[in-house]
């Protein structure tokens, strides 16, 4: 009679945590948590297996942070929302943080504006990749996989979907939703939603689909043309949002990326970035995205 050998995973070793380092009795440690020296971790911090503090990293609960993330000195994460109707003493639904991601040096997470049971925490996926000073303001939604670059800013209940880049630099104006797959070059500034596999430089102006980034991801050459065909006849020319709908509509009846575009911009509340003007500059934002 045959058997099955599965190899057992070897046991993480208890946490290691510095002398120097300041731990909240509510804080909760996994094992082969590593904590390097002057943390600071206060409230209730529940940090899963294999996470890495490097050094000088502040953590305020409440926040969960995933098996595997590695956050480096300097970083913020979990302090209270910059927002003047939050006052001093509320309680926060916190901060989530996925597995395997990489926080870098300074990267803030400003936790969640209401509290908990009366809105979510404020969302970073799995695997996802924050560079040198990037952030996320109160409330803001990050999918998986995606990359924020160095100075990169998200505003107060902005969305990212899932394999977003935001390029150095690159400001998200608050409620502002960019599709999966999208990529915002660098100095980008949005205050209009970015739909989705799209490639987005400037102000509030889409150039055209993200064609490298849908190949790597395993998009098949079909649907790349489709998606082609959908940015060429609704998003090339500033068309009246109704028409755009129903040619992506149309479209998206031969596919399903065409068709989460038409999903995605039928949902839009702040209107959808737009095409260059004649004068070559974007659509400027109105008074009412200060």
């Amino acid at each position: 009679m045959s058997s099955t050998y599965t190899p057992s995973t070897p046991a993480l070793p208890p946490p290691k945590i510095h002398p120097s380092a300041i731990i909240d009795p509510e804080a909760e440690l996994s094992p082969g948590v590593e904590i390097g020296p002057h943390c600071t971790l206060r409230g209730a911090v529940k940090l899963g297996p294999g996470v890495t503090l490097i050094a000088n990293v502040y953590l305020q609960g409440p926040l969960e942070v995933g098996e595997g993330t590695t956050i480096y000195p300097n970083a913020s994460i979990g302090f209270p929302p910059q927002d003047y109707k939050f006052k001093p003493g509320m309680a926060s639904a916190g901060v989530r943080i996925g597995s395997q991601c990489i926080l870098r040096e300074g990267v803030t997470i400003h936790a969640a504006s209401k509290a908990p049971g009366a809105g979510p925490p404020t969302i970073l996926g799995d695997r996802c990749f924050m560079m040198v000073q990037s952030h996320m303001g109160h409330d803001a939604r990050v999918g998986n996989d995606a990359i924020l670059c160095n100075g990169a800013m998200m505003g107060g209940h902005s969305e990212l979907g899932d394999r977003v880049t935001l390029s150095g630099n690159v400001a998200v104006h608050q409620f502002v939703r960019v599709g999966r797959l999208s990529m915002l070059s660098g100095l980008t500034a949005v205050s209009r939603d970015v739909p989705p596999f799209c490639l987005v430089g400037g102000r509030n102006t889409i150039h055209g689909l993200n064609a490298v980034g849908l190949r790597r991801n395993g998009v098949s050459r079909d649907e790349i043309t489709l998606l082609r065909r959908a940015f060429r006849e609704a998003f090339r020319a500033r068309l009246p949002r109704a028409e755009q709908l129903e040619i992506l509509t149309q479209l998206g009846r031969q596919s399903p990326c065409v068709q989460e575009m038409a999903d995605f911009c039928a949902a839009s509340k702040r209107g959808m970035v737009a095409p260059p003007s004649r004068s070559g500059v974007g659509e400027e934002a109105s008074d009412t995205d200060a």
